[in-house]
């Protein structure tokens, strides 16, 4: 991740908005200043470790790698405490910089090599958020809702993305509360190009039908069939979803890492514009994970 980030941008970005005085480099008085790309830095390993701010201020303590990667040196000054990586991590949710960064890690691929093919893969997961009222305000968050899937009652919200069918690169991204369903965000996951659509049973409909032919004009619809009460499926159509899902599992991977690898499967802050503004700091992680040697100048061919 030393490598792939490019720091330079991210850092152009985000300065403009860099303005609380516990973290303005230029600051005169009081704490020691804190540079711009090591607090980026220590907000980045909060987030591939799954890390509370607390908890990341110990870990910076306890593990020198850490130490290494935000270039914090115990012989000269202090880490700095979980309040300063509070306040900036407030200043990226406030300037919504999470989508930001996704945005400006698409547009430097594609302006190094990448390549967006005819397909979109869409889907969603869910990402739980805590249903007990034993807190401060005796209420669950009012912004997270439930829904069901399969037999089983879900509380917290969803990360709808739109993947190239080629290369996996997610190229749109939104988030929702967890009764939205599937199919109503598709206008914010396809790029308009697109000559094939895939998607699970939940993309299909007439509706959804239609409202493809408004966004993307020239896709086809790709989403597996769906087996009715009376109508099951055929081995015909069995087979033809297989061929489907082989092309729509790429849009399984960065769940993966998201979930399980980096452990956001479930949510840290309460409201929806917090736990969303990381949600899109970690998707534009994962295209530089995959995809971000284009940006070393070692172009990876699709």
């Amino acid at each position: 991740m030393e490598s792939l980030m490019p720091w330079a941008e991210f850092c152009t970005l985000i300065e403009p908005h860099y303005l609380n005085p516990l973290l303005d480099p230029k600051a005169g008085n009081g704490r020691p200043p804190v540079g711009l790309e090591r607090m980026l830095r220590m907000y980045f390993v909060a987030n591939w470790f799954n890390l509370a701010d607390e908890a990341c201020e110990d870990a910076l303590y306890d593990v020198p790698v850490f130490r290494e990667f935000c270039r914090f040196d115990l012989g000269r000054e202090r880490i700095p405490d979980s309040t300063t990586l509070l306040n900036f991590r407030h200043l990226l949710e406030e300037h919504e910089l999470g989508a930001a960064l996704f945005a400006k890690v698409g547009e430097l691929l594609l302006a190094n090599g990448m390549k967006l093919s005819g397909g979109t893969i869409v889907d969603a997961t869910l990402i739980v958020a805590p249903p007990s009222v034993k807190n401060e305000d005796k209420s669950r968050d009012p912004e997270m809702h439930q829904t069901k899937k399969g037999n089983q009652w879900y509380f917290g919200m969803k990360v709808h993305i739109g993947v190239d069918s080629a290369s996996g690169l997610i190229h749109s991204a939104s988030v929702t509360a967890a009764n939205v369903h599937d199919s109503h965000e598709v206008p914010n996951l396809m790029h308009g190009e697109e000559t094939r659509f895939y998607g699970d049973s939940a993309y299909r409909g007439k509706a959804q039908r239609e409202r493809l032919k408004v966004i993307a004009p020239k896709a086809k619809d790709f989403t597996n069939r769906r087996a009715y009460r009376n109508a099951p499926l055929t081995e015909a159509d069995k087979e033809t979803n297989r061929r489907k899902s082989s092309v729509r599992s790429k849009v399984e991977h960065p769940f993966l890492t998201l979930k399980r690898l980096w452990g956001f499967a479930k949510t840290r802050y309460r409201g929806l514009a917090k736990n969303a503004n990381r949600a899109f700091a970690m998707l534009a992680m994962i295209n530089l994970v995959k995809w971000g040697r284009p940006l070393t100048r070692g172009v990876r061919p699709i």
